[in-house]
């Protein structure tokens, strides 16, 4: 049970860290919780793999490592607040072309270094709820391999893309 002093601090934390619209209390901060679960609904973890491009000097494939989340337009305030979370990574416009649907905001983190110093330790220390855990045990599997350019390998590739190949099943 918290003493007084305890219940009082907490207190005084939530008051600066949220505020009240529409008779609801909105965090000005997002928390952790806040962000894996907000990555189990609508976030990814995607390995794009793009050939080599001959026409200008490149011999191995490219590995791109994305962690993103993508909401409609009208959620950008969120995915600003992500961004601040984070501290890193970017938000983009994506228009959408299909009936039905509305244009979209992609928060999007792909800088190596970033994913390996900010994002896998965060998401090890506060582990995913949904299916989305196995794409991220995969998708550092992937980041870790090119890390140390395994790609520039026939086998490297290979082994890659038989990691990517089991996620988003």
């Amino acid at each position: 049970m918290q003493n007084k002093k305890q219940l009082k601090q907490s207190g005084s934390q939530l008051r600066h860290s949220t505020r009240k619209a529409r008779g609801r209390t909105i965090p000005i901060v997002l928390s952790a919780d806040y962000i894996v679960g907000l990555t189990d609904g609508e976030g990814s973890f995607s390995v794009y793999l793009n050939p080599p491009n001959k026409k200008y000097g490149s011999i191995h494939y490219r590995v791109q490592c994305r962690y993103y989340i993508k909401m409609r337009e009208d959620n950008l305030p969120l995915l600003k607040k992500v961004q601040k979370f984070w501290g890193c990574g970017k938000n983009y416009f994506q228009k959408e072309y299909r009936k039905n649907q509305r244009d979209n905001y992609r928060f999007e983190i792909f800088n190596y270094q970033q994913l390996k110093d900010i994002v896998v330790p965060f998401f090890q220390k506060h582990p995913l709820e949904s299916k989305r855990i196995k794409d991220f045990e995969l998708f550092c599997k992937i980041l870790n391999l090119a890390l140390k350019k395994a790609h520039h390998t026939k086998s490297g590739l290979q082994k890659i893309k038989r990691l990517k190949e089991k996620m988003h099943n």
